[in-house]
This record gives C-alpha cells, structure tokens and sequence, in this order.
C-alpha cells in the first residue's frame, strides 16, 4: 500500500445533516421535529430520567448499601511483573510508574502473589497480600512497608 492510495473507511466520513434548509432538501420546514409538543419547541425536551409524571425507576427502586467515602482505592501489581528488573533492584512504586508498568499509583501500591519470583529484589510498597510477602522472602529478597 502507497501514500496515494490510502481513503477512509467506507462509511466514515458521513456528511452532516442539515436541517431547515427548505423543502427540497428533505429537512425542511419542521426539520425532523414534527408538529408542535415540547420536544418540537426550543429548549424542549424533559429531563433525564422523567418519565412523564409515572414514579420513576430511581424511585421505585429501593436503596441499598453504603459507598465508603474513605475507601483507599490501591494500583496492583502481581509479583511475575517484578522479574524483568535486575538483581539486586529496589523497586519503588515511583520506577513502577517511571518504568510505565503503572500507570496510577491512586492511594497506593499492593503487591500481588500471583506468579513466581526469579529474581532478589527488595519492594517498598504500601501494602503486601501474606503470599507476596512469602515469595518475595522465599527468592532472598526483602519487603518494606512504606
């Protein structure tokens, strides 16, 4: 394939419908907004949720639960991500983003046991699950809340 013959997918460049633009366009007159009522007027149209006077679902439905406010939202990260660093590493949740591998540290940064450990490193990280901990110990490395 060459420069010159590159076209956009069929489909993909839809024109614009212009409405109000008389009779023999095809949208004239009340440009797809039939006859009179609200949704014909300016501005009309109803609200999100309305349902025409009828008790809407949000409010037929029951509440439930309870949303934690202070709930500490963790980046995760399993302990096979850890062996493409080298021996010896100390690997911090600030390499892990500069690394890319995280993207948000959000409140913080959990180890995951999932996978095995290679490689002797020593992780300082927020919080660890007692299998990462385990591992990390188990392959001569060290673990450090911060």
């Amino acid at each position: 394939m060459k420069l010159h013959e590159l076209k956009p997918a069929p489909g993909s460049r839809k024109k614009k419908k212009r409405v109000g633009r008389g009779i023999a366009a095809g949208q004239g007159k009340t440009a797809g907004r039939g006859h009179k009522g609200q949704k014909a007027r300016s501005g009309g149209g109803v609200r999100p949720g309305f349902e025409g006077g009828q008790n809407p679902i949000y409010r037929r439905l029951p509440k439930r639960g309870f949303t934690n406010p202070n709930r500490v939202e963790y980046a995760i990260i399993n302990l096979d991500t850890l062996n493409r660093f080298s021996e010896g590493t100390v690997v911090t949740p600030e390499l892990l983003v500069q690394e890319g591998i995280v993207k948000n540290l959000k409140g913080g940064l959990k180890v995951l046991g999932d996978g095995e450990l290679k490689v002797k490193v020593t992780v300082k990280a927020h919080k660890f699950s007692r299998s990462a901990a385990e591992k990390i110990a188990a392959a001569g490395g060290a673990t450090e809340v911060i």
